[in-house]
């Protein structure tokens, strides 16, 4: 029961990630751009990434195009999980617990995370099969493949943990 809770928070969260960094691509380049979006991790990595598999400016711009067009969906979902993170503040202010309510509001927030991660899928589908190179997608697999092998070793990590936690009680 426990690792499923990690599971599913550990999804919702990767979600809310992926889905601001995406929100502050899809923003006109001209408009101010905070200096920081949760660390400026996420949005560190889509300028990693586009360094390291070598845009162009015309492949840059695409990949803007793109995102502009996904920008209508994208928002009103960002705006309903901004929404629905609200009502699960106003719901547990003060120390109020009402498990019901909050497990209505998870499920929503769970829904919509999902769809936001759908909709984030779909538009690397398009940059990887209408944007890079042949080349550039070998390099975006490597890349890949790299994020694959640290993912497992942090699972590792945490079945050890979880292992030595469960011998020690």
């Amino acid at each position: 029961m426990k690792s499923k809770f990690w599971i599913v928070t550990a999804a919702l969260l990767a979600l809310v990630l992926g889905g601001f960094a995406l929100l502050s691509y899809a923003q006109d380049s001209s408009a101010p751009v905070p200096q920081k979006v949760w660390g400026g991790h996420h949005h560190a990595r889509m300028g990693y990434l586009m360094r390291e598999l070598n845009l162009t400016d015309a492949q840059k711009a695409q990949v803007k195009e793109i995102f502009q067009a996904n920008k209508a969906s994208g928002l009103p979902l960002m705006q309903q999980m901004a929404a629905n993170k609200k009502a699960m503040l106003e719901a547990t202010a003060n120390g109020n617990y009402d498990q019901a309510k909050i497990q209505a509001l998870a499920t929503q927030q769970a829904q919509l995370m999902a769809q936001a991660m759908v909709q984030k899928q779909a538009i690397q589908h398009q940059i990887y099969t209408q944007v890079l190179t042949a080349d550039q997608r070998t390099k975006a697999d490597e890349l890949r493949a790299k994020q694959i092998s640290r993912i497992d070793s942090r699972i590792q990590k945490l079945s050890q943990s979880a292992a030595s936690n469960s011998s020690q009680q």
